[in-house]
This record gives C-alpha cells, structure tokens and sequence, in this order.
C-alpha cells in the first residue's frame, strides 16, 4: 500500500512525473513511491503519482532519427481522410477530418 497525500502536502524529495520532466528528469523504471490527491467537488479527485527525485535520471537527448519520426507522425495526423489534403492543423479526433469536410453537407444517394 502507498501512501496518499493531499494536495500541496507531499514531503520534499517526492515529484510528479511533469515536475520531473521539467527539472529535466524522467522516473527511470523506478516503482510509484506514493499517490498525490486533489479533491474536486463536482467529479472524482485528480490523481498523481510521486516519484522520488533523488533517483531520477536526466532525460534522453533527441537525436535526429526520432526528430525525423515525430516530424513524419504529426504529417500524418494533419492529413485529412476525407479529402486527402493536408489541413495545416492537426485534424481533430472529435471530427475525424478537417473542418471543412466536417461542416459540408453530407450528401445521401
């Protein structure tokens, strides 16, 4: 069981993954060490696990091959499957296309 802590009352040398990952840091494999909770009051509490700090490891470089296969992965998801054109914009999940071919009437034979 790992402990809970409530919202700004985590002890120091305990991190979120995004405050790691903004001292340049990634957890590095090591297990959960406690939870992080925010209660809400109209839905469920914000979950965040804690990591600690001390065994943290810097964050690996890019290097120009994945700089090469983010850069083709968000080509990709600025093409539109309807239209086949590039949208300039990452194309809505919630649409499935680019907005143009989600606003044109959809024509029913």
């Amino acid at each position: 069981m790992i402990p809970v802590y409530r919202w700004r009352l985590a002890p120091e040398g305990l991190a979120t993954f995004r405050q790691l990952r903004a001292m340049g840091l990634r957890p590095a494999g090591q297990p959960v060490v406690a939870q992080l909770v925010r209660p809400r009051r109209q839905r469920g509490p914000l979950v965040a696990f804690l990591y600690r700090i001390d065994l943290a490891r810097p964050v690996r470089p890019m290097t120009p091959a994945r700089w090469a296969a983010l850069a083709k992965a968000n080509a990709a998801r600025r093409v539109c499957p309807a239209c086949g054109r590039d949208a300039g914009y990452r194309i809505p999940a919630s649409l499935g296309m680019c907005v143009p071919c989600a606003d044109a009437p959809q024509l029913v034979a």
